[in-house]
This record gives structure tokens, C-alpha cells and sequence, in this order.
């Protein structure tokens, strides 16, 4: 088997209560726990990022007071808080790796975070053979779009699994998935 199922930030400050939430990620949540319940077993491994900040500092300029929302962001998903737990419908009992990014310094994609163990995404896609990723998550038109671009980078074939994912605004997630799909990836829906 050498297909990994590649989650992207599904927690609680961006789904709809949070600090940067995303409409529609509580449902996203859902649906990729059903995914994970009916398909766990289809994947080699299933990884799972989460944005984990500082609370004490600016995060290398990434939280700001006055934030822009391209490069600057208000305080989210500060390691150890609410806000940086999983969403609570997302059930994570099927993952196998959980990898925290950010940790002082701005971070978007799942290839930038580390495992409390030191492991890293292409770490582990080398030790289990992965050359197919299928990726799921939040927020489309930011973490997800580079998480899969990064993946593509390191040379492996990618799925978007469209009904497992949720972006901030329309028009920028269909930039995102445009500039994905260009860039080699196939979008898809999950299998029911």
C-alpha cells in the first residue's frame, strides 16, 4: 500500500466558532471522519496537521494587531489552547501521525510541521514508501493549497478529495484548486 491520506488543519479556530472560522468546516469534520471510518484502512498512513503558535510572541510577524489576512493574521490556534485542539466531530482515532506546524514562525503547509517525535511529512513518505497522497482539510485557498503543492513538489501524485475540504471564500478556492489541479494534481471526490 502506498497511499497516504494527508489531513490539514481541522480545528477549532477555523471551523465556525473559532478564531479564523471557515463556513462549512464543522461539516468538513464530519465528513472526513466518515471517510476515515469507512476507508482508514486504504492508507499506508493517515497524517494530520494542526497550526500550533506561540502565545507570547508575534510568531516571526505572522499574528499581527492590525492583521491584512494574506501574510498577517489575528492570534490563532496557539499551541495547547481550544482554538489549536481538533475540531471535537473530527474523530482522530484512524491517525496515525499528528504533525504541529508554525511553532514561532508562519507555517502553511503540512510539510512544515514536525511530530512531537521529530518526524516530518517527507520523513515519513519515504520511510513507508508513499507515492500517491490524498489530502483533505482546511482552509482550501491557504493550507491546503500548499500542502498539496508542496506534495506534488516532492514528487508524488495527489487526489483533492473536493467534498473533504473547505476554503475561506469562493473566488480564492477556486483560484487555489485551478492552480492545483494545473500544477498536476486530480481533484476528485472521496469514495461513499
Amino acid at each position: 500500500m502506498t497511499r497516504a491520506l494527508f489531513i490539514v488543519d481541522v480545528q477549532n479556530d477555523f471551523t465556525e466558532r473559532g478564531a479564523l472560522g471557515v463556513e462549512g468546516g464543522d461539516a468538513v469534520a464530519e465528513r472526513i471522519s466518515r471517510h476515515l471510518e469507512a476507508h482508514a484502512d486504504d492508507y499506508a498512513v493517515v497524517v494530520a496537521s494542526r497550526d500550533w503558535h506561540h502565545g507570547d510572541d508575534d510568531n516571526g510577524g505572522h499574528f499581527s494587531a492590525t492583521p491584512d489576512f494574506v501574510d498577517t493574521w489575528p492570534v490563532h490556534c496557539v499551541g495547547g489552547t481550544y482554538g489549536a485542539d481538533y475540531d471535537a466531530v473530527f474523530d482522530t482515532a484512524r491517525v496515525t501521525h499528528h504533525l504541529k506546524k508554525g511553532q514561532g514562525k508562519p507555517a502553511y503547509s503540512l510539510f512544515e510541521g514536525v511530530s512531537d517525535d521529530g518526524q516530518t511529512a517527507a520523513g515519513i513518505l519515504e520511510a513507508h514508501g508513499i507515492r500517491h497522497i490524498d489530502l483533505a482539510g482546511i482552509a482550501t485557498d491557504y493550507c491546503v493549497r500548499a500542502s498539496a503543492l508542496d506534495a506534488i513538489a516532492a514528487g508524488r501524485s495527489v487526489r483533492v478529495l473536493t467534498d473533504l475540504i473547505a476554503g475561506v471564500h469562493p473566488t480564492s478556492s477556486a483560484a487555489a484548486l485551478a492552480e492545483i489541479e494545473a500544477a498536476g494534481a486530480e481533484l476528485t471526490r472521496s469514495r461513499r
